[in-house]
């Protein structure tokens, strides 16, 4: 049975408008340079793409984009050892990680080592039992029945202990991974890393994810066999994985990665294998008939991957994926769809139970930081809990698993506040904690989970004393909605694949009025139907558009959840607002066409409007 959707958690009381800087000459100049819009210009110029030859190489990705992998330090020792075993039919382990990202890169690696002969298994942890990293008994055990060659993948930089332990067995190791421990860390003793993040390498794109890398090592094993087929045939089928796993993993869409997720999102209008259309299938997606955004691949393909190492085993994934059995990958792709629903439904009756909590609890909700817990939660969805509560409230939070006796923990943070200093000031509490600025995990007694909390309340009263929560919708570039044409949105579409570091733009259109009286959707949601009012004449007055509902100068706008802003702005017919908002594309047969949805609106001219230089401010 399925729970439902959870109420929101109360929205942050203020709310801020930000323009990103903008460029004026400098964007009608690479405008004409590169023959765009200069809208699209703007967008480009915050994406430091400042020439026509940038701007042409980022609309339009191609092959050549991408780096040679031998330039990647480590790269010929790992080629070197991995031929050896091959030619020789020994067994070798790839050891990956339970997310998209680390089954990805399994996929990628153990279709390229088969397809030159070689033997080849895997090991993904599982969330619960394992958790993240590698463990010496996985690799006692890997020895025992013969193997001697491991690879990982996504995994292995922090792995120093168990590096060890492959030397003293006498497994040979390889590493590839992007992440890097922390300053002053040990390197683990192997064969060979490769990660462009490690001192010494040239290779040009940081920012590769876990299955980028393992990429790059395929394609300079298969390169070597048959440089040709690679370039033509193999290379457009692997992108497609390396695609997904890029988007997903939330690297930063640009350079490099932003070639292969395009490419690869290319190549997946022809999935050729049994799992990947499986998945199509059972996500509603058809690939033929619509070209895929990188919004579906990381909120509709991304999720049911996940699904498998959140909920249950992630090795059936890679299955999945391996599979030739049309009706074993249905089989397994219906078994991700069942997962996911029943991590949507197991995360909303947690965020039902958290946003009781806030509402009842009024200690709590008065936190700089959010430290919420629960008994029996699932520790394969804290971490989304943390950022849907992170979303509601704008304000650092941790939740927090009780079971058997030990607090699991998940934070996400918000902009300017590093949560793993926060975790470091009570660092003895722990049993394991570990993260960056925005996302910490941790471990510990439950029996100290009360002095944590109490720490970190000390420790967000002085680092947040400053500090309101609030909501912050960054708007690249401003946009009367009588600009917003067909031809527009087609170059808008050449930004795609979009995502972390390069987002969907959202633009501000000033003085449209509504043509007609707002109308409320279930309660939560506001259909607008607006035009846009033309800058003022060289009288000063202003010309109000002719335009009537359903004529083409009526612009249809939706805001999801956005009923309340109606009554806050008592919004009616002939009202002027400003509205903040992204451009969508209904494919309704009906009423489909060109529509904006609002991030938010604002009656023009609001008294509580204050001008900081590029940032515009209102409260809530």
């Amino acid at each position: 049975m399925s729970v439902g959707v959870a109420k929101p958690i109360r929205a942050p009381r203020r709310l801020r408008w930000v323009m990103a800087s903008q460029h004026g000459e400098v964007a009608a100049e690479l405008a004409r340079d590169a023959r765009i819009p200069v809208v699209l210009a703007e967008l480009l110029l915050a994406r430091d793409v400042t020439s026509a030859a940038e701007a042409h190489k980022f609309l339009n990705p191609e092959y050549e984009h991408l780096h040679d992998p031998k330039l990647m330090l480590g790269m010929g020792a790992a080629v070197e050892r991995l031929e050896r075993a091959i030619a020789a039919r020994e067994p070798i382990l790839l050891y990956g990680d339970y997310d998209v990202d680390g089954t990805s890169a399994v996929v990628l690696l153990k279709t390229a080592i088969e397809m030159l002969g070689g033997r080849v298994s895997f090991h993904v942890p599982h969330r619960l039992r394992e958790g993240y990293g590698m463990q010496s008994s996985v690799l006692e055990t890997a020895y025992a029945e013969g193997v001697r060659l491991v690879v990982t993948v996504d995994t292995g930089m922090r792995a120093v202990a168990e590096a060890q332990t492959a030397k003293r067995l006498g497994l040979d190791l390889i590493i590839t991974d992007h992440h890097l421990p922390d300053a002053g860390d040990a390197i683990p003793e192997c064969w060979a890393i490769l990660n462009p993040n490690q001192r010494g390498c040239a290779y040009p794109e940081k920012g590769l994810c876990g299955a980028a890398i393992a990429l790059k090592l395929a394609q300079a094993l298969l390169e070597r066999r048959d440089p040709v087929r690679m370039r033509e045939k193999l290379l457009p089928s692997f992108l497609k994985m390396a695609a997904i796993a890029t988007i997903a993993d939330a690297v930063p869409l640009n350079g490099e990665n932003r070639t292969i997720a395009a490419l690869g999102l290319r190549e997946l209008r022809s999935p050729a294998g049994a799992g990947l259309r499986a998945l199509f299938m059972v996500a509603g997606l058809d690939p033929a008939s619509k070209q895929l955004t990188g919004y579906d691949v990381g909120f509709r393909l991304a999720p049911r991957i996940n699904a498998a190492g959140r909920m249950d085993v992630a090795s059936e994934v890679i299955e999945l994926f391996t599979t030739r059995d049309r009706a074993r990958a249905m089989e397994l792709a219906n078994k991700l769809e069942r997962l996911n629903r029943e991590r949507r439904d197991t995360e909303a009756a947690a965020l039902n139970s958290i946003e009781a909590r806030l509402e009842t609890d009024l200690e709590l909700c008065a936190d700089r930081l959010l430290v919420v817990d629960g008994d029996g939660w699932h520790r394969g969805v804290i971490g989304i809990l943390a950022s849907r509560v992170v979303d509601r409230t704008a304000k650092p939070a941790i939740v927090v698993s009780v079971e058997d006796g030990v607090a699991h923990g998940s934070g996400r943070s918000v902009d300017g506040f590093v949560l793993l200093s926060a975790l470091e000031s009570c660092g003895e509490l722990f049993t394991r904690f570990g993260g960056h600025a925005f996302a910490v995990g941790f471990a510990m007694p439950a029996e100290r989970l009360p002095e944590l909390k109490l720490r970190l309340r000390g420790y967000a009263e002085v680092h947040l004393a400053e500090r309101e929560p609030e909501r912050v919708v960054k708007i690249q570039a401003e946009l009367p909605l009588d600009r917003i044409t067909p031809v527009l949105a087609g170059w808008l579409r050449k930004l795609e694949p979009l995502g972390h570091g390069n987002p969907e733009p959202v633009f501000m259109a000033r003085n449209a009025r509504l043509l007609t009286a707002p109308r409320i959707m279930k309660e939560r949601h506001l259909r607008l139907e607006l035009a846009q009012v033309p800058a003022a004449d060289e009288s000063g007055a202003r010309q109000v558009s002719a335009a009537r509902p359903g004529s083409s100068g009526a612009v249809r706008a939706v805001g999801w959840g956005l009923a309340e802003r109606a009554t806050e702005l008592r919004l009616e017919k002939g009202t002027l607002v400003d509205v903040a908002y992204r451009i969508r594309e209904n494919e309704h047969p009906d009423f489909g066409g060109l529509e904006i949805e609002m991030v938010d609106v604002r009656e023009t001219g609001n008294k509580g409007t204050r001008e900081r230089g590029n940032e515009e401010q209102i409260d809530k």
